[in-house]
């Protein structure tokens, strides 16, 4: 059932493709005007370089900036909805290299594609420049980046010379318990965002975007300060209280003894896109809070 869906999907694809309009059906060397990107990272990157106006479709999780809520929502990376997608009738979708079924739809239905991948925090900046040549639009692609670069340069500015807390970054745990640990490794964007904002991971050593840790394998580490990073809207404050009161589970921990343990709630701590800024910014502010005069 599932293949003769597909083959539906592919004819339907086809008939599309040959009824759009010219510049619809123009070849990787073009300039796209109808632009589908189902990955948050690109759609803000877009934005940020003043093509939002190109966009007609999203992904399913893109919430920034407010201007994506009037758009077609076409699914998540593991679900996109090919069919919707088809008939918005791009001339060009940007994916995600892990979305492997995706890309042969879409040559299937011969319409062109942009993939790529974040590995480290440069590959931002560089996604930003790369996209910005693909869709025409290279010299204010090019002024974005500058303008995160300097940005992050000023917040490693900010930090350089202070002592660097051990920390012990996490993205995910069981509400109201430590069980279900998963903490960043020493390797991704996240990983290279706290090193800039002035702390030193404590699983820097471990080659991994995400580790699953045990209360042990806490307790070994002896985190100095704790971050756990929460998406999507802030907490209240009285909810945050009782998560940091968790942690008083361990009371050996040296980040519990001086209560050096925060929660930050926010999308720019899950989308490497240009708010990777406002992330390093908050990480920063937290290790290294300014003293008043």
């Amino acid at each position: 059932m599932k293949r003769v869906l597909l083959i539906v999907v592919v004819a339907v694809a086809a008939w599309l493709v040959a009824r759009a309009p010219l510049s619809a059906q123009r070849g990787p060397g073009s300039t796209p005007q109808r632009i589908v990107s189902l990955v948050p990272a690109t759609t803000e990157m877009l934005f940020e370089m003043g093509a939002g106006g190109r966009l007609v479709g999203v992904g399913s999780y893109d919430r920034f900036p407010p201007e994506v809520a009037t758009l077609p929502r076409l699914g998540g990376l593991l679900d996109p909805n090919i069919e919707q997608l088809i008939a918005l009738r791009p001339d060009l979708v940007i994916v995600y290299d892990t979305q492997v079924e995706l890309r042969r739809q879409l040559e299937r239905a011969r319409i062109p594609m942009w993939g790529y991948s974040i590995k480290g925090l440069a590959d931002v900046t560089a996604t930003v420049r790369t996209l910005g040549e693909r869709i025409g639009m290279a010299p204010a692609a090019n002024a974005s980046a500058a303008r995160i670069d300097a940005r992050l340069r000023a917040v490693q500015a900010r930090v350089a010379g202070r002592p660097r807390p051990r920390t012990l970054l996490l993205f995910g745990r069981e509400s109201g318990s430590l069980r279900g640990i998963n903490a960043s490794g020493g390797y991704g964007f996240l990983h290279d965002l706290l090193e800039l904002a002035g702390g030193t991971d404590i699983l820097a050593d471990v080659k991994q975007a995400a580790v699953a840790m045990s209360t042990e394998m806490v307790l070994a580490r002896a985190p100095e300060a704790i971050i756990e990073l929460h998406y999507g809207e802030p907490w209240p404050d009285a909810r945050i209280a009782a998560e940091r009161r968790v942690w008083s589970g361990l009371p050996s921990l040296p980040a519990v003894r001086t209560g050096r343990i925060a929660l930050l709630a926010g999308d720019e701590f899950v989308v490497p896109g240009p708010r990777v800024t406002l992330a390093a910014e908050r990480l920063a502010a937290f290790l290294h809070p300014v003293q008043a005069r």
